[in-house]
């Protein structure tokens, strides 16, 4: 079975989507529609912007689910997923890619989710931090025994074997980190992030989302989603929004969703965006597993 995967925030870089735009009709198209619905043309800092410019909230957000759409776009009648699955923003690319979401609410509803998680990093400083080479319980273990000490941290995005991301208030990371040093991890990392995604840090934006998701049509999926909350095949609509909704605040479990969609006959991966994040993660689950980016085709 052919599973197509979606990569979230990180991956962006300066000049993406600008092959797609200029030799891709469709691609063209649909960008230029996304310039129109958000009121400012975010193509001039996707082909354009500085490293620093794409960092803007408002822009890296929908500049990622940008991309993947457009690159969805060219793939035309090659695109035939049995299974989909997004990391983190990129669950909303994989809910377009499976027809449970038009582009046009997909966008809207990436753009509220950017600007909701910006005003939830200013009411509350926070971070996020890589532990690398440490086994999870003694991660979920240390996370928890700070928290009872009336810190804020979490473990935040289960990205493959050996590769947590932890989340929560700049003490508690930074806590954690020491103690997480402490135990035997090779790296403890603080990561260059604007607050505490994936942690209850996040609550206010999960507030903010939901009743713009509820209020969107989830039409039933071609293909089930394996979505970041329960890592497992996802088909029915309203279950799919009750889950994006509880994202911002649950974990990114993304080595047990690949470890899923393997148990379930996934034979290949194919990520659909910027960047080879998703393959290099794929791998590290399951090095036998076939992991490539999309082809995109000539128009």
């Amino acid at each position: 079975m052919k599973a197509y995967v979606f990569p979230g925030q990180g991956s962006q870089f300066p000049g993406m989507a600008k092959d797609l735009y200029e030799n891709h009709p469709l691609a063209k198209e649909l960008l230029e529609k996304a310039n129109d619905l958000l009121g400012f043309r975010i193509t001039d800092t996707m082909f354009a912007g500085t490293e620093e410019e794409l960092k803007q909230t408002r822009v890296t957000q929908p500049a990622i689910f940008l991309h993947s759409v457009a690159m969805l776009k060219t793939l035309g009648d090659a695109f035939k997923p049995e299974m989909v699955a997004g990391h983190s923003l990129g669950e909303f690319s994989a809910l377009v890619g499976n027809g449970t979401l038009t582009f046009e609410d997909a966008l809207l509803l990436v753009a509220k989710r950017a600007m909701a998680m910006q005003k939830a990093c200013e009411l509350n400083p926070s971070s996020m931090a890589a532990i690398l080479n440490l086994d999870d319980q003694i991660i979920e273990d240390i996370c928890a025994e700070i928290s009872r000490s009336g810190e804020i941290v979490v473990a935040a995005n289960y990205n493959c074997p050996g590769q947590l991301v932890i989340s929560g208030s700049i003490a508690g990371v930074n806590l954690a980190c020491e103690k997480m040093k402490a135990a035997g991890a090779k790296r403890a990392l603080v990561l260059p992030v604007g607050g505490a995604f994936h942690s209850p840090l996040m609550e206010p934006a999960r507030i903010e989302l939901e009743a713009a998701i509820k209020a969107t049509r989830f039409s039933r999926p071609l293909c089930p989603v394996y979505q970041n909350v329960t890592a497992t095949a996802i088909s029915d609509p309203e279950e799919i929004q009750k889950n994006l909704v509880a994202q911002l605040t649950a974990p990114v479990k993304w080595t047990q969703t690949i470890q899923h969609m393997i148990a379930d006959g996934a034979t290949s991966f194919t990520e659909v965006g910027p960047g080879k994040v998703l393959q290099g993660l794929v791998k590290k689950v399951n090095k036998e597993m076939e992991a490539s980016s999309a082809e995109v085709l000539k128009s």
